[in-house]
């Protein structure tokens, strides 16, 4: 018993210690911003609209979290398949722009809790003959580099080993530009994204029904930032509390798909 006693001292005097040292929140607010990596064009999370504004669901969310923190919201446009580097250099404070939790990123970052649902599936356009994942062996499928459509397709070991060839584009919009040229047959990519994307431009895509992997989204950070991951992590909880949560989601979708304390 008395072991037990002190090795649960020296946790607890550990976790006081790191505790002690986790100047993250401080920093944030001594600088008075938040620093948010995204990709830009990436609708509806985060986007520019036709003023040049970056703008998204992701982006209000944030915007309410930064003022309940006492800070501002900035947006910084980075590199998507760099993004691991631009939050370990300290360019950025977090990540969040529609970013899955994965087991991998896990271990490299400290993230809040889900507070979306999300699928990968595969987008083709409306005539086309592709209708299922099998109908499309042979054939070409576009993707955004470093995305979690990537990751997706590999663990779809089946439906990737059956594919001709997988080309990576810089963005979803630069890849769905291509299946509309028909550079590529299909794009796997965001449900979500996908969904706001049909809805937008009215061009004939649609979405098969088989998906490659669900998924949820999360606010990703470096991983002993955990002082600033709890302080957002608890401003989601009050939104989720008060309603503001609720509003802002079915605002952008219609409906509220959030998870934040369901």
């Amino acid at each position: 018993m008395k072991n037990l006693v002190l090795a649960a001292l020296c946790l607890a005097t550990l976790h006081c210690r790191s505790s002690a040292t986790d100047q993250s929140l401080q920093a944030v607010k001594a600088k008075g911003s938040l620093v948010l990596g995204l990709d830009d064009s990436f609708p509806p999370m985060g986007f520019r609209n036709e003023d040049n504004q970056i703008v998204g669901y992701d982006i209000d969310l944030a915007k309410e979290v930064a003022r309940r923190l006492g800070v501002r919201l900035v947006a910084q446009p980075i590199d998507w398949n760099a993004k691991e580097q631009e939050l370990a250099t300290g360019k950025i404070d977090c990540i969040w722009n529609g970013f899955t939790i994965t087991g991998e990123r896990e271990k490299a970052m400290a993230f809040t809790k889900p507070y979306l649902r999300n699928a990968q599936v595969v987008v083709v356009k409306k005539d086309s003959p592709y209708t299922t994942l099998a109908s499309l062996k042979g054939r070409k499928v576009g993707l955004q580099a470093g995305s979690s459509a990537a990751t997706a397709l590999e663990g779809a070991t089946a439906f990737r080993a059956s594919l001709a060839q997988v080309v990576e584009f810089k963005d979803n919009l630069t890849a769905l530009m291509d299946l509309e040229a028909h550079g590529v047959d299909a794009v796997v990519m965001d449900l979500i994204v996908a969904n706001d994307n049909i809805k937008r431009s009215g061009r004939p895509y649609v979405v098969l029904q088989e998906s490659l992997a669900p998924e949820v989204f999360g606010v990703g950070f470096r991983k002993h930032d955990l002082a600033l991951r709890d302080a957002v992590q608890g401003a989601l909880q009050a939104m989720a509390a008060d309603g503001t949560l609720a509003k802002i989601t079915a605002g952008w979708f219609g409906s509220d798909l959030s998870v934040v304390g369901k």
